[in-house]
């Protein structure tokens, strides 16, 4: 998944409402596309018909200008924000993010703490992962580790990499051997070292998720990191290509609530149920990203079949680092991206 700029014309869409609750509304944010239409279907309209409220929606490919630009206003507009982790963190941290109140949210409350912090809940999964050319590599001789990326003599190709230093320093450390669990704080230098060996085998540095599905899609890459949704779209469509979830890099988007939201009451009770179990179990029947409530797996709404592509999978996450956002949003972290321009410069 990758956000864009700008925000979109807003959409509402209205549950039905019950007399007592007629007042109760909520403005919900994401990123709009299929994803949004998703969601739309598997969480916002039965939360909305379960509480009786009125969700209204927006759209923002890239929320965090607009939630630093409506926090500075002193009377924000939206509500509950789905977007980057990092983001909330930061906002948080910048006071433009509500701190929120684990008793008041008992389904956020039960989810593992590597999912939630003081200012967001995740929300959904997705992975970057290492994919390849099923023509170009046959089953049992493909890639399946960022070790085998690295070795271009054992497997010669061309290769696409994300110009971004986020997942990118994570796949860099563990083609150095570091394991997936201890890659927290990243050793910077170690990454960009090991970065510097596979540069001059990089034919494309991609920009965005669309981007790197048609690398894959047009057979102008043998292998890359690529986002696993990116991936199974164009293997639906046809394309010869797969993809290993090991050492795989697994992120997040999470629910957060601008400061001084004007539906502070209905926003906390909505972003609970937006991580139900059950309404999280529906994500992926309609999309190829991965409930971030884990007890999502346990309801029987998930078939094993299904549950084995997806990135949140309790099987598949032991195959994975997750992402330490708190960690890139640190100090250490803004000096890595800045770093990254240089790298890409030199």
């Amino acid at each position: 998944m990758l956000f864009g700029a700008g925000v979109a014309t807003l959409l509402a869409t209205f549950a039905p409402i019950s007399a007592a609750g007629a007042a109760d509304q909520v403005t919900f944010v994401s990123q709009g596309g299929a994803y949004q239409k998703a969601q739309t279907v598997a969480i916002l309209d039965p939360a909305a018909k379960k509480l009786g409220i009125t969700v209204n929606q927006d759209s923002a490919p890239d929320a965090w200008p607009v939630i630093k630009t409506q926090a500075a206003s002193g009377k924000p507009t939206w509500d509950v924000v789905d977007t980057p982790t990092g983001y909330c963190l930061r906002g948080g941290e910048q006071g433009l993010i509500e701190k929120l109140d684990f008793s008041k949210l008992p389904n956020a409350a039960a989810m593992p703490a590597a999912y939630r912090n003081d200012y967001s809940v995740a929300y959904e999964f997705y992975s970057s992962v290492l994919a390849y050319s099923t023509k170009t590599f046959a089953a049992g001789a493909a890639p399946d580790s960022w070790a085998d990326f690295w070795d271009v003599k054992k497997f010669p190709g061309r290769r696409a990499l994300r110009n971004h230093p986020i997942a990118t320093l994570e796949a860099a450390l563990m083609a150095d051997g570091v394991a997936p669990d201890k890659l927290y704080p990243l050793d910077v230098d170690r990454a960009f070292k090991k970065l510097d060996e596979i540069k001059p085998h990089i034919t494309v540095w991609w920009t965005s998720g669309a981007q790197s599905a048609q690398l894959l899609n047009d057979g102008e890459v043998d292998m890359e990191m690529a986002w696993n949704g990116r991936v199974s779209a164009v293997a639906n469509e046809g394309a010869k290509v797969g993809f290993t979830y090991n050492q795989g890099i697994l992120q997040s988007t999470s629910l957060c609530i601008l400061k001084g939201a004007p539906n502070m009451a209905t926003a906390v009770r909505f972003l609970d149920e937006a991580v139900d179990p059950v309404l999280q179990a529906n994500l992926p029947l309609h999309i190829d990203y991965g409930p971030a409530n884990p007890k999502a797996f346990d309801t029987g709404v998930i078939k094993p079949e299904r549950a084995a592509q997806l990135p949140s999978s309790p099987d598949n996450v032991k195959k994975q680092a997750l992402m330490s956002y708190a960690w890139w949003s640190s100090p250490e972290g803004e000096a890595a991206e800045k770093r990254w321009a240089a790298f890409m410069q030199k």
